[in-house]
């Protein structure tokens, strides 16, 4: 490796995390939206609106389909929801969606989208203003990195091996780990973007700088634990932290939690566990100032 990688731990965490103001108003630490679902699928965007909420973001708003919006409403009254038209993505809900955003900080984009939404992303990824955007799960298409790609945006991918070859068309190499740290550097430098890869070790990278990250466990296969990531990321990402450490940090909260919801229930976890020990996590970084 031709930068030296930073090993991410409780000390790099504490470094980084900013702290709070004491007399701070509703807003200031952090406005968050989350873009996803389908007539399908609610699970994904309400999973990643929770952990962005419980990481400590002061407002999160998400955005689905009518037809699921009543179900996310339901399941938890702290979260702000934005009904759109139709049953996926699509032009026209990102038309709708440009119309009534709110003012938000961070985008995340993608979580329990599902197919043929292409269109619909490209043109309300180019029209929004809002500059910093995590693309998680089904928005990890090459046809929308690319429109990303130049554009201005501070942007943070954040995809499995499976979603990195769809992106980037590269297989990764099980074997020489070396070398699979090198393709996601070049490939974020290609990009000009932010890489979180996951995996048993996860990788971080912006290409100037290099993160690695060894918390977590098997137990953590189970669903939702991806989303619950990218809606940490997105938190951290909209108090001011820059893309690549704000991805360190979420990575390592993320598999730490993880961590102690294995120790407590053993293999039989859900993501909505995991994130329910984020504040076991992340309280001893808390600073009021």
């Amino acid at each position: 490796m031709d930068i030296e990688p930073i090993y991410i731990d409780e000390n790099f965490v504490r470094s980084i995390y900013p702290s709070r103001k004491k007399d701070s108003h509703k807003g200031e630490n952090g406005k968050v939206l989350v873009v996803g679902g389908n007539w399908l699928y609610h699970g994904a965007p309400y999973i990643a609106s929770l952990a962005a909420l419980i990481c400590g973001v002061d407002l999160v708003y998400v955005a689905v389909p009518k037809p699921i919006s009543n179900a996310i409403r339901s399941m938890n009254p702290n979260l702000i929801v934005i009904p759109l038209p139709d049953y996926k993505f699509t032009k026209g809900s990102a038309q709708r969606l440009i119309k009534i955003m709110p003012e938000v900080d961070a985008i995340l984009i993608g979580n329990g989208m599902g197919k043929g939404i292409i269109d619909g992303l490209k043109k309300f990824l180019t029209e929004t203003s809002v500059k910093k955007i995590v693309l998680d799960a089904d928005a990890l298409l090459p046809e929308v990195v690319n429109a990303l790609s130049g554009s201005g945006k501070d942007f943070i991918l954040t995809p499995h091996e499976g979603e990195f070859r769809r992106i980037s068309n590269h297989v990764l190499s099980d074997k020489n780990f070396d070398e699979k740290v090198k393709v996601v550097m070049n490939f974020a430098k290609e990009k000009g973007a932010t890489v979180l890869l996951k995996g048993p070790i996860d990788i971080i990278t912006d290409s100037k700088e290099l993160y690695l990250n060894s918390t977590g466990n098997a137990g953590m296969t189970v669903g939702g634990t991806g989303d619950a990531l990218a809606g940490l990321v997105t938190c951290l990402f909209s108090k001011g932290i820059k893309a690549v450490e704000a991805s360190a940090i979420g990575a390592y909260v993320n598999g730490s939690a993880g961590d102690l919801a294995l120790k407590e229930k053993g293999l039989h976890f859900t993501a909505t566990d995991v994130i329910n020990y984020y504040p076991e996590i992340m309280k001893k970084f808390d600073r009021l100032v």
